[in-house]
């Protein structure tokens, strides 16, 4: 397929589509909903662009891959950042060694062009102005407008695209204008046992199972105490566990004790009681404080100007006041 294409007599330098391989582990569900996304069922049907959502290392990223291989489309990749710019999205300027500018294409505008499928990973890490450039492609219209090329992009038939989001606070919101054009929302869950034990088993085929088992049962009662430890995290984990027993046979620890020091050093201290920490993390949300009213952030509980205080509360009775005087 062609490097280089050329519009409106401008000529664009298009990107590589991704390599990754990779099979989709349990949640079936969330795939068909992601593959019905992309159906076009009719001439005036257009598919939609979904946001796929979840903590970190859930596998977001790894379900679009998934949808991009079932349908057997080329797959680009776009990293969203904080400080992604509009040009970064499109078309960007390079000096040429001919000392010429060159336009190269994101992987978004190659897959438009190329009819692929693009992910933008973590994309409510991305501003508004950066967003607002895509306005045009995630509706009807299906188009983008390059101001450093001077071209106007319309978008393949077959092209896709779907967004991936986290679940963090070191995100930007997303203005509902350009929410309104990702839908629908597919919310990723933490696997099950079994799945994410496969999960393990597929990107680690070498490990023993007593650390596969160590490191599953460790996901699963973090999962059930809703921390954020997830399947990545267990698979850094278990990757390390198994270098360090292999890189000396003889060493005297033991597989529990190489799993735990592994644990330490991937996740932390913390990590090592998954109940305190459970508990911590409550308590730092507020768990065991009483609910605050309006007036708690303005004025102090036995403050006259509460609007929630009890006047009755504070009326004292002396022995001698309910005796009747004559």
């Amino acid at each position: 397929m062609s490097s280089r294409v050329e519009i409106d007599g401008v000529g664009l330098h298009l990107g590589r589509a991704d390599q990754t391989t990779g099979e989709w582990i349990g949640q079936h569900e969330a795939l068909k909903q992601l593959l019905a996304c992309w159906l076009v069922i009719d001439e005036k049907d257009m598919p939609l662009t979904p946001r796929l959502v979840g903590t970190p290392g859930i596998g977001k990223t790894s379900l679009a891959i998934a949808g991009a291989r079932t349908r057997e489309q080329e797959l680009y990749i776009y990293q969203c950042t904080a400080d992604t710019r509009p040009e970064d999205l499109l078309i960007t300027p390079v000096l040429a060694e001919s000392g010429k500018i060159a336009y190269h294409t994101s992987p978004l505008v190659t897959a438009m062009i190329r009819g692929g499928i693009c992910v933008l990973d973590e994309g409510n890490r991305m501003n508004e102005k950066s967003w607002a450039s895509l306005a045009p492609l995630l509706d009807h219209r299906r188009y983008v407008e390059s101001i450093v090329a001077g071209l106007t992009i319309p978008a393949h038939p077959e092209f896709r695209c779907a967004v991936t989001m986290n679940e963090d606070e070191s995100t930007f919101e997303i203005p509902d204008y350009i929410l309104s054009r990702l839908q629908p929302s597919i919310s990723l869950e933490h696997p099950n046992r079994e799945d994410e034990k496969m999960i393990l088993k597929y990107h680690l085929p070498f490990a023993n199972e007593h650390m596969l088992d160590l490191t599953v049962d460790f996901l699963q009662q973090s999962h059930s105490l809703k921390l954020d430890f997830s399947t990545r995290d267990g698979i850094n984990v278990l990757r390390l566990a198994l270098k360090r027993a292999v890189q000396d046979k003889g060493h005297p620890l033991s597989k529990d004790v190489l799993w735990l020091e592994a644990l330490k050093s991937c996740l932390g201290d913390d990590a090592l009681d998954l109940e305190s920490l459970s508990e911590k993390r409550t308590q730092s949300l507020g768990g065991n404080m009483m609910p605050m009213g309006l007036g708690d952030f303005f004025f102090s509980p036995d403050s006259p100007l509460h609007p929630d205080r009890d006047d009755d509360d504070d009326v004292e009775f002396d022995d001698d006041d309910d005796q009747e005087s004559y």
